[in-house]
C-alpha cells in the first residue's frame, strides 16, 4: 500500500481566482489517478499502489501527479505506507520522518488527549505505542488504540470514498453585496474554475449551464423583479454553447456579454452555478505544423459571442432544404440554437412531422440530381419577392429589353403529396443592357398554347 496526503496551501484561497472549494476540486482531480480518494478534515488521502504499474512505477507516478499534470490548486503533500502516516508527515511538515518520531498532534485521534499524554512523558507516536494497550484503552478509549493499529498497518483503513457527482452544482456566498450585474463576473470566475475541475474529471464538455443569483429581500425594491423572474427573488441566466467545451475563458466572455444587459433590482448576496447539459468529449488529433494551429477563437465561439452581445435573432445561419422552388431552398434560424419564442410557424404534430420528413426524404434525391445539376445557371442574389416585369410585344422589360440567353429550365412543384404551394415556371438567363445578367421566369398558362400573355418576373441577379 502507498498513500499520498494532499492539502491546499493557505494562499490557495486567498486570491479572487481561487476555487470555491479547493478540497473538493482536488478530490475530483485526484480521481484520475485512483478511485480510492477520501477527505480527512481539510486534507485528502489517496491510495495509489494499484496505479503505479500503469504509470511505470512509483517515481513516474509522482512525476505525473506533481510535475506533468499539476493539481488544480497549490498543495502541500506527503507520502507514507498508510494514510495516517502520510497525514502525520503532512501535518507535522516532516515528509521523511519515521512513524515513531511523529508528534502526537499529527494523530487526529490523540489530539484531545495531548495535555494528559504530555504529563505522562509521551510526545511521539512511538512513545504512545510503547504504553500498555490495556491501560491506554481504559484511560483514553479504544479509538486511540485503533488509530495506532491503522497507522502501523495492523488493521485495514476504511473511508467514505469520494464519488464524482453526476451534475455540477456549486454555490458561493459573496463577501459583499453586489448591485451591478457585470460585477457578478468576479464571483462567477471562481464557480467557473470549480466547474472546470468537475468537467476535467468527467472528461465532459458543457453545453448548457445556468447562473443563479439571490437578491437581498430586505431591500424595499427587491420585489420589483422583471416579468421573466415572475416576482421571485432568484435571478437566473442560461448560457448555451453549440459544441461541448471546457474553455472557461469562452464561457466567461459569454457570461460577461449577457450580464452587461442585466439590471439588478436589488443587491445580490449569493451566486450559484449548475450544469444543465453536458456531453462526453471525443479525442482530438492535433497537428504539429504551425500553419494548422491558428490562434484566436473558432467560428462557433465567435458566433456565440456575437449572439450573446447582439441577441440570438441578430445572428442567423442558413440550412439548405430539399425543395425545387428556389425561394424555399433555404431556411434561416438562430446560429446558436433554437430561439425560445412564439415567432415562426407553429410546431406540427407527430403525424404532420412524420409526413414532412417522408416528403423531404423522397424529394432529396430528385433535388440533388435535377436542381443541383444546373447550379451554374443560378444567380448570386435571389430576390425575396419576385418582381413582376412589364412585357412589350412579348418581350420582358427590365431597364430595357431583355435578351434571353439560356433556357427554358422548366420547374413544376405542388405535384407531391404534402407540398403546400404549386409553381409552374420556365426560367431563363437573360441580359439587360443596364443591369447585366438576370434570372427571370415566365409563368406557364396551362391549357393555352400562346405564351404571349404569360406574366414575367425577375427572380435573381448575377453578380
Amino acid at each position: 500500500m502507498h498513500w499520498i496526503a494532499l492539502q491546499p496551501t493557505p494562499d490557495a484561497v486567498s486570491t479572487g481566482e481561487a476555487l470555491v472549494d479547493s478540497t473538493t476540486a482536488l478530490a475530483w482531480w485526484a480521481l484520475q489517478f485512483s478511485p480510492m480518494v477520501a477527505r480527512v478534515d481539510a486534507a485528502l488521502v489517496l491510495e495509489v499502489s494499484a496505479s503505479e504499474r500503469l504509470y511505470g512505477g512509483r517515481a513516474a507516478l509522482a512525476q505525473q501527479i506533481f510535475k506533468q499534470n499539476k493539481p488544480v490548486a497549490p498543495v502541500e503533500y506527503a507520502q507514507g505506507a498508510t494514510s495516517l502516516v502520510a497525514l502525520g508527515r503532512l501535518w507535522s511538515a516532516a515528509p521523511e520522518a519515521p512513524a515513531d518520531a511523529l508528534p502526537l498532534q499529527a494523530l487526529a485521534a490523540a489530539r484531545e488527549h495531548v495535555p494528559i499524554l504530555l504529563r505522562l512523558g509521551c510526545t511521539t507516536w512511538g512513545q504512545l505505542r510503547a504504553l500498555p494497550r490495556g491501560g491506554v484503552v481504559r484511560r483514553f478509549g479504544a479509538g486511540l488504540v485503533d488509530a495506532l493499529d491503522r497507522a502501523y498497518g495492523r488493521s485495514p483503513e476504511v473511508y467514505p470514498w469520494v464519488h464524482l457527482p453526476e451534475v455540477f452544482d456549486a454555490a458561493l456566498e459573496l463577501s459583499a453585496s453586489v448591485e451591478d450585474a457585470p460585477a457578478l463576473l468576479f464571483g462567477a470566475r471562481r464557480l467557473l474554475a470549480q466547474l472546470h475541475a468537475w468537467l476535467q474529471a468527467r472528461q465532459h464538455g458543457v453545453l448548457v449551464m445556468e447562473l443563479l443569483w439571490e437578491l437581498d429581500a430586505r431591500r424595499s425594491n427587491a420585489l420589483h423583479v422583471d416579468a421573466h423572474h415572475s416576482g421571485s427573488s432568484i435571478g437566473r441566466m442560461l448560457v448555451r454553447t453549440s459544441e461541448p467545451t471546457q474553455d472557461m475563458q469562452h464561457l466567461q466572455r459569454l457570461l460577461s456579454e449577457q450580464l452587461a444587459r442585466v439590471t439588478l433590482p436589488a443587491p445580490v448576496l449569493h451566486l450559484r452555478l449548475r450544469s444543465l447539459q453536458t456531453q462526453a468529449l471525443t479525442g482530438e488529433s492535433r497537428s504539429l505544423l504551425p500553419e494548422d494551429r491558428r490562434p484566436g477563437d473558432s467560428l462557433h465561439q465567435l458566433l456565440e459571442r456575437l449572439s450573446a452581445r447582439l441577441g440570438a435573432r441578430q445572428v442567423q445561419r442558413v440550412d439548405l432544404q430539399a425543395d425545387h422552388c428556389p425561394e424555399r431552398t433555404q431556411r434561416w434560424h438562430a446560429a446558436t440554437g433554437d430561439v425560445q419564442s412564439g415567432a415562426g410557424p407553429k410546431a406540427k404534430n407527430a403525424t404532420e412531422s412524420g409526413a414532412a420528413d417522408a416528403i423531404q426524404t423522397g424529394v432529396k434525391p430528385l433535388f440533388d440530381s435535377l436542381f443541383l445539376a444546373h447550379a451554374d445557371l443560378y444567380p448570386t442574389w435571389l430576390l425575396t419577392t419576385p418582381l413582376r416585369l412589364v412585357v412589350l410585344k412579348g418581350v420582358p422589360q427590365y431597364q430595357g429589353s431583355l435578351d434571353l440567353l439560356a433556357g427554358p429550365q422548366r420547374l413544376e412543384t405542388g405535384w407531391l403529396e404534402g407540398e403546400e404551394t404549386a409553381a409552374l415556371r420556365d426560367y431563363f438567363v437573360a441580359r439587360s443592357k443596364s443591369a447585366g445578367l438576370v434570372w427571370v421566369y415566365r409563368e406557364r398558362l396551362t391549357g393555352r398554347g400562346d405564351g404571349s400573355k404569360a406574366h414575367w418576373y425577375l427572380h435573381g441577379l448575377f453578380a
